[in-house]
């Protein structure tokens, strides 16, 4: 049986490895005018592990309703953990890491852990497109990222009664992102990177050779702890040339929220892609597509 990768829509993935089921981020049931994936959380009738990328809704919410229907142990942030064990999950089925942890889920299957960054999501009061020049934004103070953030968030809440529902309902009492992470699978088959906001330490990246990696392509790069200059193609090929995979899947560049986020054109990345990694395929997939990766 092949190892398998389904989309399920923004950064959430269904991971099949033989009769292991991982998931990806948990982030599925969305507002009615997102495009449908054709699949909802109630669906879920098989997890052995849900990893999580950071703590905001649109990556966490659901997880808890999936570990508790499943039995499924959840892995991520110390935040992740602590808003799941407050919405009911057994702390038994919860494992807080930081980054530098290797968890053994099946007899030849690993995840390593790392430490990330999220976007810069305080930078732009719309997301910018794929191939927007972005400039400046350096050094700028926690404080006053943490101000930007708020008026982006209260933006957000002004995007229409949809969203404002749905952000009701999602709202899971997260304090901010948890500290984002980045997930590096290794299997008997091949090795995989997961990662579900833009942002990496180049340090970091550097010295890891996935076979496959999942690649955020939303919002505004985070390099260092900084801002990209430049386009969010550019942040996407770059990343790619410091993994070097032989494949690179896109996350959270769909339109999971009309209102507030926007379909990411991929033209720009994948002629970034072309230029930086030209022995790198792009693989643009559809909702529950089940893909086959490490077929060579």
């Amino acid at each position: 049986m092949a190892v398998t990768l389904d989309w399920l829509g923004c950064a959430t993935f269904r991971l099949n490895i033989h009769d292991l089921v991982v998931f990806l981020d948990a982030y599925i049931d969305r507002v009615p005018s997102a495009a449908p994936t054709g699949i909802a959380v109630d669906d879920i009738k098989r997890a052995d592990w849900i990893v999580v990328g950071h703590s905001h809704f649109d990556h966490v919410y659901g997880a808890e309703r999936i570990a508790k229907a499943t039995g499924a142990t959840i892995i991520g942030s110390y935040e992740t953990v602590r808003v799941m064990e407050a919405m009911g999950v057994p702390l038994n089925q919860l494992m807080p890491v930081a980054g530098g942890e290797r968890v053994q889920l099946a007899k030849d299957v690993v995840v390593h852990v790392y430490p990330s960054q999220h976007s810069c999501v305080w930078t732009n009061p719309v997301m910018p497109a794929s191939d927007q020049v972005c400039l400046g934004d350096l050094g700028v103070l926690y404080q006053e990222q943490q101000e930007r953030f708020a008026e982006l968030w209260n933006r957000l809440q002004s995007a229409g009664a949809e969203v404002l529902v749905h952000l009701t309902a999602s709202n899971q009492g997260a304090r901010g992102d948890g500290g984002a992470l980045v997930y590096l699978f290794e299997t008997a088959e091949g090795s995989l990177l997961f990662q579900d906001t833009s942002g990496h330490w180049s340090g970091i990246f550097h010295n890891l050779r996935p076979d496959v990696a999942i690649l955020a392509a939303a919002g505004r790069g985070n390099i260092d702890g900084e801002p990209i200059q430049g386009t969010l193609a550019q942040f996407v090929a770059r990343q790619a040339d410091l993994l070097r995979p032989g494949e690179i899947i896109l996350s959270h560049h769909d339109n999971w929220l009309p209102g507030f986020s926007q379909a990411v054109n991929v033209s720009p990345i994948r002629s970034e892609l072309k230029r930086w990694v030209p022995k790198t395929t792009l693989v643009e997939m559809e909702y529950l597509a089940s893909h086959p990766i490490f077929r060579d």
